[in-house]
């Protein structure tokens, strides 16, 4: 449900791009489609994932908004019931006539003539009478909203109340300006005071001290000016009227008046562009790096409605402050994914900040396709030389799989081991490097000598740390744009978030000063989060979840360390003299057939964990799939996913056991050995707290029967050989009563048996349940040359 409630003052308040909008909304079922237009807005201009109850726009913002909610009933009057209606024309009744200034006679008359008795408080409004020597206010009915709050105001302003004609006075000059430029805007917004035509005559020499912003080009940067215009008056005396807190000054035969809301908001604009909370209102001249246009052009048209920035600057900002204006990406035909809507849109968004030489955070949540969007900007590049990938160690064949997979026309190296380029001069031979990042530090001169086109980091979290040796390499290297990718909000910690600008926009951030107080903290901080806010792209499941199934399943592909390498050689290898042994010994059929499951079984678990074998003396370090685990584990808790893990081997449950316990991370575990009443209990145990993460179940155990609609991220630790029983195993998560979208990641070790079973899957199943069941009946049927076939 969303509804947006219009505020009774919107005639005066659209002028001054000073709509306050309430926002009810309620996410507890996936917003419909015709929505998330205007929920991507929301987010983007609030820089948060769930924007705030109370949101003011200005008249470019409020018309976007209408725009993207075209026909839709959530727009009303506040304390109104009913929806505003929409005209034929697909203009917003009573509202779209404010949103742009009035260019005619006639619209001016169509304007004049939109009935107001629907926005105007109950009661008799208050009048203003007098000149710019004195006033006299008449306040409004008992019964007017603003009764109280006026009779105050008059009171603290020195207002002295006449009986015989009840009204209050104020007889000075000064005191008069001075009240006009402080509270002359709120009488005509919040009082809705009506000023009667002898005012308007005897004022008819008073201003309003207009707020001017010029903008010049300077290099790759640009000067913007900011300041009061009254009339031919200096910016000194300007400057001395608001030094003097005077509310006017004189100059050419006219009064401008210094309006108390245009101060403040002239000196929260300085402060905001200067970075500097002391800046104060006078006029100055800042420079506004490409980087902060965006950031700078909604501070302008906030301050200045007519703000109209040079068409260079608007080139860089427009699509950054309206996502609904970015051009597609010129995707190649090679490239062979066909991509949902929402990662269409992420890949124009990579593709805008890429050809403006800009760079930006990719965070949408796990599971929606990041590393398939940033191998579409890659194509993309047409050409315009190498880009590098740096991920952990654990996802380098993941990224070579999918490039391999959906971008095939790229030239890729994984730059890792033992397979690595010799010099710089090598990197031009290809259009895609992927690296780890342990390889990169140790490279990093190899890297330093390169001009990348682009740079893709995955895994942000692996550079938070400014001071860590990634973050040093990664910040030393060269590229034309720079990006990163992480599943979980970056914007929880701002120091994070300084460590991640300072690689993808050198120079964008400066450091507050030392010493702050808290207050001032706050200030310092509340701007960082408004100037990254354009630079971080992310989308949830929910905001999503019209364009996606209600399951989504990938593939996580795990390459072997080195050690766990040599040792699947070596159980093969074995495995080879063992089964030559047993047939030249004159071994049955049958014989041979035990012996092969054997040592499939044992190459299984190689691919699992070397440590499930007796004989192995390998350590944790060494289960490349444990180090994907790993990843994906700190990834789903720290963006509040509940996992389901499942494995056929209990042995393997549980390392994971004692994994969990060493990161101290609460869990919940299931296998065969618990009884019915013990398994409901941990069952209960997880659905019931919200504080346990992960539960580990044994496949056989816990595949069926069971419902744990608490978690939304199932993990297949090792492929089973039916799908359909990894299946039923996801849908433990995946049932009636489930409210987010399941996903579910299979690790796959690469080149292994585990890559044979699952392309065998369906086409083999028959003799895949022979091999995992390992049934004296199946096995049976089951011929040597099948076996062979999968050990080789």
């Amino acid at each position: 449900m969303l509804r947006f409630h219009l505020p009774p003052n919107l005639a005066s308040a659209a002028p001054r791009d000073a709509i306050a909008l309430r926002v009810d909304l309620d996410l507890s079922a996936p917003p419909p489609p015709e929505l998330i237009p205007a929920l991507v807005l929301l987010q983007r201009w609030s820089g948060a994932p769930t924007p705030p109850q109370l949101i003011q726009l200005n008249r470019h913002r409020m018309r976007e908004l209408v725009a993207a909610l075209q026909g839709q009933p959530v727009f009303y009057w506040n304390n109104v019931s009913t929806p505003i209606g929409w005209n034929d024309d697909g203009t917003l009744s009573g509202v779209s006539i404010f949103l742009t200034p009035p260019t005619t006679a006639a619209a001016m008359a169509r304007a004049a003539a939109v009935p107001k008795t629907t926005l105007a408080p109950a009661g008799t409004p208050m009048t203003v009478d007098g000149s710019e020597h004195f006033l006299a206010i008449t306040l409004p009915s008992r019964e007017h909203s603003g009764y109280a709050a006026a009779l105050d105001l008059l009171k603290t302003s020195g207002f002295i109340l006449e009986p015989a004609n009840r009204k209050w006075w104020l007889r000075d000059r000064h005191k008069t300006l001075n009240f006009l430029a402080t509270h002359g805007t709120r009488l005509r917004d919040e009082w809705r005071a009506e000023f009667t035509p002898v005012f308007e005559k005897n004022t008819a020499r008073i201003r309003t001290a207009e707020i001017q912003s010029d903008v010049t080009p300077a290099g790759d940067a640009f000067e913007v000016t900011v300041g009061l215009r009254a009339g031919s008056a200096t910016p000194e005396a300007i400057r001395s009227a608001v030094a003097s807190n005077r509310g006017y000054l004189e100059t050419d035969g006219r009064i401008y008046l210094l309006d108390a809301a245009k101060m403040k908001a002239l000196a929260t604009a300085q402060s905001a562009l200067a970075n500097d909370p002391a800046a104060g209102s006078g006029r100055r001249t800042h420079r506004i790096s490409a980087a902060r246009t965006a950031e700078a052009q909604d501070i302008l048209e906030t301050l200045s409605p007519g703000f109209q920035p040079p068409a260079t600057w608007r080139a860089r900002s427009e699509a950054l402050r309206n996502l609904s204006a970015l051009q597609p990406a010129p995707l190649p035909k090679s490239f062979t994914a066909d991509l949902r809507p929402y990662q269409k849109l992420g890949v124009a968004w990579l593709w805008h900040l890429q050809r403006h030489d800009l760079g930006g955070i990719l965070a949408d949540e796990m599971g929606l396709g990041k590393t398939l969007q940033a191998l579409a900007l890659l194509s993309s590049l047409n050409a315009r030389g190498a880009a590098l990938v740096i991920c952990p160690a654990s996802l380098l064949e993941n990224w070579r799989r999918e490039a391999a997979r959906f971008a095939p026309q790229l030239r890729v190296f994984v730059h890792h081991g033992d397979h690595r380029l010799a010099t710089a001069r090598d990197i031009p031979a290809h259009d895609l490097i992927i690296t780890s990042y342990g390889t990169l530090t140790r490279d990093q001169e190899l890297f330093m000598g390169h001009d990348f086109a682009c740079i893709v980091a995955d895994e942000a979290q692996h550079i938070k740390n400014r001071r860590s040796q990634n973050a040093a390499a990664l910040r030393s290297l060269r590229a034309r744009s720079r990006f990163l990718l992480t599943g979980t909000p970056v914007e929880n910690s701002l120091e994070d978030l300084r460590s991640l600008f300072e690689f993808l926009l050198p120079g964008y951030l400066e450091r507050p000063p030392a010493g702050l107080r808290p207050d001032e903290r706050a200030w310092y901080d509340q701007r960082l989060r408004a100037r990254v806010a354009p630079y971080i792209l992310r989308r949830t499941k929910q905001a999503v979840a019209p364009e996606l199934p209600a399951k989504l399943e990938q593939i996580m592909w795990c390459e072997l360390t080195p050690a766990q390498a040599a040792l699947y050689r070596e159980t093969q290898q074995s495995t080879e003299r063992h089964l030559l042994d047993l047939a030249a010994s004159g071994a049955s059929e049958a014989s041979l057939r035990l012996a092969m499951l054997t040592q499939l079984l044992r190459l299984r678990q190689v691919c699992c964990d070397p440590r499930l074998l007796p004989q192995s003396r390998l350590a944790a370090s060494d289960s490349a799939k444990l180090e994907a685990f790993r990843e994906l584990l700190a990834e789903a808790v720290d963006d509040g996913h509940r996992l389901l893990v499942f494995s056929q081997f209990t042995s393997l449950l549980g390392l994971l056991r004692e994994e969990l316990v060493a990161q101290e991370m609460p869990h919940c575990y299931l296998d065969g050995s618990l009884s019915p009443k013990a398994r409901q209990a941990e069952v209960d145990r997880f659905q019931q707290t919200p504080d346990i993460p992960v539960f580990l179940i044994s496949l056989k155990a816990g595949g069926t029967g069971l419902n744990l609609t608490a978690a939304d991220t199932v993990v297949h630790f090792d492929p089973w050989w039916n799908p359909a029983a990894e299946a039923q195993a996801t849908d433990r998560a995946h049932r009636i009563g489930q409210t987010k979208v399941v996903t579910s990641y299979k690790l796959i070790a690469s080149g292994t048996v585990e890559e044979k079973v699952l392309a065998l899957q369906d086409e083999k199943r028959a003799l895949l349940a022979d091999v995992f069941e390992a049934s004296d009946a199946a096995a049976a049927q089951l011929s040597l040359s099948d076996l062979k076939s999968l050990l080789a």
